[in-house]
């Protein structure tokens, strides 16, 4: 069976601690994660090489949901974030990999994520589309620099 790869770029005005922190921490990734129009559940994350995760989206409209978890495979702070993915649901086979870099630039972070292993039965542009819609709840997650007396 076939499969795709994704490949994102995006240069966030925020430091790099902050973006790879976004990656990790379970209460900013069920805010930024999901696309639009879904909610996200963590069930478990363990932020450690080996360590495992699992999480659901759940349509808001609709009620349906699909989860997924994967393992976290390389954990470099503030620099790389490895990870692999697998859906629960049988129609969507395979083990994807994940591979997000953080690189600190004049004006804040620049960030690739390469996603490969995306089974066949997910269109690309709804791959792509999807990731864009969590990259731009990410940035503003990220982005406001509120400080500590806010």
């Amino acid at each position: 069976m076939s499969t795709s790869t994704i490949r994102l770029h995006r240069v966030l005005r925020a430091p790099a601690e902050r973006v790879y922190r976004a990656f990790l921490d379970g209460a900013a990734r069920v805010k930024w994660l999901p696309p639009y129009g879904y909610t996200a559940t963590l069930h478990e994350s363990d932020e450690r090489p080996g360590g495992k995760y699992r999480m659901s989206f759940t349509n808001f409209t609709t009620g349906q949901s699909h989860s997924f978890g994967g393992v976290y495979t390389e954990l470099l702070p503030h620099e790389r974030i490895c990870y692999s993915d697998r859906f629960d649901d049988p129609n969507l086979p395979g083990e994807m990999r994940v591979t997000i870099t953080f690189r600190k630039v004049m004006c804040g972070t620049e960030l690739n994520i390469v996603q490969e292993g995306v089974p066949a039965v997910i269109p690309t542009e709804m791959c792509y589309l999807g990731w864009q819609e969590s990259l731009a709840q990410l940035a503003k997650l990220v982005e406001p620099d509120i400080g500590a007396g806010s």
